[in-house]
């Protein structure tokens, strides 16, 4: 992976820069195959068009060193086994060379067949990094533009909310968003959970009175910080290579530990599908890129008065209590069916099964939030963010057994 395009758990301000760095580096062009290539297992660019802007003009020709994901769009356009193509990368690229060129002018006409190729530029007279292989058909709808959009569509709704952290990958960026002051009692849902990190137990002795009384008295009832309160959020979602939909998809965020349940099921989301894109360096008009962007600033405002309400997230605290009472009594078989159900590695059970225990709360809840909280020690951030999502799945698993 090329660290200087990732970064995991970053500040917005953090995010906002690297996003504005890439911006000015970026380079899009729709090229037919005959103006493909690769050599020593590098993308070569050979008779595309020149890039003209208010700086000047720019050579799109050159060669760019291809990302895991631009391979992976490679395999897949031209039908070779993506593990075969990185075995090739890693030790033999001559014959990367030789299986890549050759494919790219068999069968279909090179000058018939054309490809959207994500670079960008290098620095230096190095060369530039060849980001992803697409469709001609992909309608780009990159991170930076769906960032301030979407915190657009959050100020148009009027919420207070902060920014609980952002990840970028070579696939997708993420940002996640909460809204403290849009709360809920839920000690059922926590009762006797103790955070992993540390902390006292969650929801014990946290009777309907109590809850009552706590919830008219916020002064005292948010004095300790270790109250069995979920915040309203959601996490902002964005592929510029291909690796999935625009979405915003609601998060409930547990207070004392930070875990995250999303709500797949309730997700918006966008395709990155348009129009057949001519050949030649990518320029959409002002009037294509408002009238996509201000679909995506709608969308956020939408999803912030849907989600961000004291209604939504007391419905979603409900629909997931009695599942998650069902008590667990056999943990380490439990934590293998649903480590085996939804893909997980033998690491990542391993550390679902040490929070279980640590959490303390032996019920199909306490395996939700196993597994949300041991996303958050993953470093690679789609790892993480998938195995999040996976909190609620692992919860219906586990409230089955």
């Amino acid at each position: 992976m090329n660290t200087a395009l990732t970064t995991r758990n970053a500040t917005l301000q953090d995010l906002a820069a690297m996003l504005q760095d890439q911006h000015g580096r970026k380079l899009d062009v729709v090229a037919p195959a005959a103006t493909i290539g690769t050599r020593d297992a590098q993308l070569v660019l050979a008779g595309t068009d020149v890039e003209i802007t208010a700086d000047g003009v720019t050579a799109t020709d050159g060669v760019y060193t291809p990302t895991e994901v631009f391979d992976d769009g490679l395999a897949a356009k031209l039908g070779i086994p993506v593990a075969y193509l990185r075995r090739l990368r890693a030790n033999r690229p001559d014959l990367y060379d030789a299986n890549v060129n050759g494919w790219l002018r068999d069968a279909t006409p090179p000058e018939t067949r054309s490809f959207l190729v994500r670079c960008f530029r290098g620095s230096g007279g190095g060369p530039g990094i060849a980001r992803a292989l697409l469709s001609d058909r992909y309608g780009i709808v990159d991170n930076l533009d769906v960032l301030m959009a979407a915190l657009d569509g959050v100020r148009r709704a009027g919420v207070d909310v902060d920014i609980d952290g952002c990840d970028l990958t070579e696939r997708r960026m993420y940002v996640r968003v909460v809204a403290p002051q849009i709360k809920a009692f839920a000690p059922d849902l926590l009762a006797g959970y103790r955070s992993p990190w540390g902390g006292h137990d969650v929801g014990d002795g946290w009777t309907p009175q109590r809850v009552a009384q706590a919830a008219g008295r916020e002064s005292l009832a948010y004095a300790s910080g270790d109250e069995p309160v979920l915040f309203a959020g959601f996490v902002l979602s964005n592929s510029e290579v291909g690796a999935g939909r625009f979405t915003i998809t609601p998060r409930l965020t547990v207070q004392i530990c930070g875990n995250g349940l999303t709500i797949t099921a309730d997700a918006l989301s966008k395709v990155h599908l348009g129009a057949r894109l001519d050949e030649g360096v990518v320029r959409w008009s002002r009037d294509t890129e408002r009238r996509a962007l201000e679909l995506v600033t709608a969308q956020s405002r939408d999803a912030v008065e849907h989600y961000l309400n004291a209604d939504y997230l007391t419905a979603k605290i409900r629909d997931l209590e009695s599942k998650a009472a069902v008590p667990v009594r056999d943990a380490a078989p439990t934590v293998e069916a649903v480590a085996k159900a939804l893909s997980f590695t033998a690491d990542q059970q391993a550390t679902i099964l040490n929070h279980f225990i640590r959490g303390g709360q032996l019920t199909a809840g306490g395996i939700m939030h196993a597994v949300t909280s041991a996303a958050q020690t993953i470093a690679d951030a789609d790892t993480a963010h998938a195995m999040e999502a996976a909190g609620l799945r692992a919860l219906d698993i586990a409230a089955r057994r």
